[in-house]
């Protein structure tokens, strides 16, 4: 062989020998593609990765090669964390020992919930295996929000809280079979909410052990961040992925919804905590220092109108106020945002002043006392539309507004505020009073209300003619499987320790399961206004149903110390993501 082959030779072999020696070795001097993903992990991390975390190299379309158009040159950096900054929320139930009788009911109740939720699941497992929603009447599917299984991920933390463990192993499977590929339109408020703080929750259960589901939530994060790339960096809530995709400039839109552009906080800094990417955190900063701008500016300073223009922004023009539908995580994700950040740094204190604003603006104009045959020491959110100098309310309840019920109580317990606590208190009871008072047991979805003049108790006037007093006129007879009651009941139970509350939890769901079960599962409802054989059934079951509505009554049936309230806080799909 010529002597030049040889020595080419010699230098491949020993080029060869030192790569595989260096890859074997502990003392690899050679990036890995793993290297700064955590296959394997102890726990949550406490303060964020650095360097960043980058998924590995996947096969198909990756959300982080696309094209830039309005490129953000400096990111905002998360508030170092400080301990024991946050006041305690829970009631202290260890402090006190129930009767073994309560003890056993309360177990019945639990294991009665968790048997409705088996049963839709294994509906779903069967009919609907990877579809948005099941139809609990016809057995067939439904796809919604994207098609890429939102029952399948939005259940993923309900399987473990309920310990269905080996279901959940079968689901997160599953899970990393999704391709979050262009879909054409997308509502990314939806996507968040559901998909993204499904698999951060179900992340955050596993104690950051399964890394299979932060992987799918970076893809999916890298997905809706790009619907940030606009020239404000507002967010396109109503988003053409496809365009986005082919590398097309996109703008937020002019008439938008506050909901919509205000709550990606909670998801977006619990991805960046977890991963040290700021860019996520970064996004959702520049929204809240539009928000904090613009919130004494409307017309109704301190609150946020319902339709707004994103791509100015201006958020000051809208004359339709309410906490309910358009509006609701808008103010919900205040108290709930400085919690996660744990008050810190300039952000915490931020979210705490937009908290005091909003909350003190709710309770001057957005709440009524109803006009009742009992009296009962209740108030209700409504909704009010300003024309000129005139604030008109409407005095319309909204099933969506029941959630004020638990944000005003966590809110209070955060910021010291007893007020807001009985405030808290007084919106839950009310929600309740709808359910005990309707003809079903029932809430429905809109009806309109006697209201009194101020906030005190008043007389009420047997004089106007109504079949069920106390529902003036009912606007929306369905109900679709709604979680806003319950959800604030497991917030009066759990800060106040008052276990009637789970008495009236029982009460909700017997009502809810027996009028709304299917032969598969559980079904909307058309008309709870009606009696007996007149109700009819929906061909529905939104994911909602498993994500959040048996999950709080399930856990209004837990033991407290089951995701308690000073060691996770929940996103408005009712995702918990951990504090510690």
């Amino acid at each position: 062989m010529h002597p030049r082959r040889v020595k080419l030779l010699a230098g491949v072999v020993f080029f060869v020998t030192v790569v595989c020696f260096l890859r074997s070795s502990s003392f690899s001097l050679l990036p890995s593609a793993k290297s700064r993903f955590p296959y394997t992990q102890e726990h949550c991390p406490a303060k964020p990765p650095q360097p960043s975390l980058v998924p590995p190299h996947r096969e198909g379309f990756d959300w982080r090669t696309i094209e830039t158009h309005y490129p953000v040159q400096s990111f905002a950096q998360l508030p170092k964390r400080t301990k024991n900054s946050l006041p305690r929320i829970q009631f202290a139930f260890e402090e006190e020992e129930s009767p073994l009788y309560h003890e056993l009911v309360r177990k019945r109740r639990q294991a009665a919930v968790r048997a409705a939720f088996v049963r839709c699941w294994t509906s779903y497992k069967h009919r609907a295996w990877m579809k948005d929603e099941l139809q609990p009447i016809s057995g067939g599917s439904k796809t919604t929000f994207g098609g890429w299984g939102a029952t399948l991920v939005d259940s993923l933390d309900t399987l473990w809280i309920m310990d269905l463990k080996d279901e959940f192993e079968e689901a997160v499977s599953a899970v990393t079979q999704i391709d979050f590929t262009p879909e054409g339109e997308v509502n990314m408020f939806e996507t968040t909410i559901r998909y993204l703080g499904g698999l951060l929750a179900a992340y955050d259960l596993t104690d950051c052990k399964d890394s299979r589901l932060l992987e799918k939530a970076m893809e999916l994060g890298d997905m809706i961040y790009a619907s940030f790339d606009t020239p404000n960096r507002m967010p396109i809530t109503r988003w053409n992925s496809v365009m986005a995709a082919k590398g097309e400039k996109q703008s937020a839109a002019a008439n938008g919804i506050i909901a919509e552009m205000a709550s990606f906080q909670l998801e977006f800094t619990r991805l960046s905590q977890l991963t040290g990417d700021m860019r996520y955190y970064d996004a959702v900063v520049r929204v809240s220092n539009v928000l904090e701008e613009q919130q004494n500016r409307t017309k109704i300073p301190g609150l946020w109108p319902v339709g707004i223009d994103v791509q100015t922004p201006d958020l000051t023009q809208g004359n339709l106020f309410t906490l309910g539908g358009m509006s609701d995580s808008a103010y919900e994700y205040l108290g709930k945002t400085y919690q996660l950040l744990h008050g810190g740094g300039p952000t915490g204190q931020q979210y705490k002043k937009m908290y005091t604003a909003a909350m003190n603006a709710i309770t001057t104009h957005l709440l009524f006392r109803p006009r009742t045959p009992n009296k009962a020491d209740i108030l209700m959110p409504n909704s009010i539309r300003v024309e000129g100098p005139l604030l008109l309310p409407d005095h319309t309840a909204q099933h969506l507004a029941c959630f004020a019920g638990g944000m005003l109580t966590l809110g209070g317990r955060l910021f010291d505020n007893a007020t807001h606590v009985l405030l808290g208190k007084q919106v839950t009871d009310a929600c309740i009073w709808s359910y005990r008072h309707a003809p079903n047991g029932i809430m429905p979805e809109v009806f309109t209300m006697q209201a009194c003049p101020s906030l005190a108790p008043c007389e009420y006037d047997h004089g106007r003619s109504c079949r069920w007093p106390g529902f003036e006129a009912v606007g929306d007879a369905r109900y679709g499987l709604r979680p806003e009651a319950v959800e604030s009941v497991f917030y009066i139970y759990r800060v106040t320790g008052d276990n009637g509350y789970q008495d009236l939890a029982w009460d909700m769901f017997q009502a809810i399961d027996s009028r709304s079960r299917t032969a598969l599962a559980n079904a909307a409802i058309g008309d709870v206004m009606k009696l007996g054989d007149q109700l009819e059934l929906q061909d529905s079951m939104e994911s909602f149903w498993l994500a959040e509505t048996l999950k709080y009554f399930y856990l209004c049936f837990a033991e407290p110390d089951v995701l308690s309230l000073d060691k996770w806080v929940f996103n408005t799909e009712a995702h918990p993501l951990r504090l510690d």
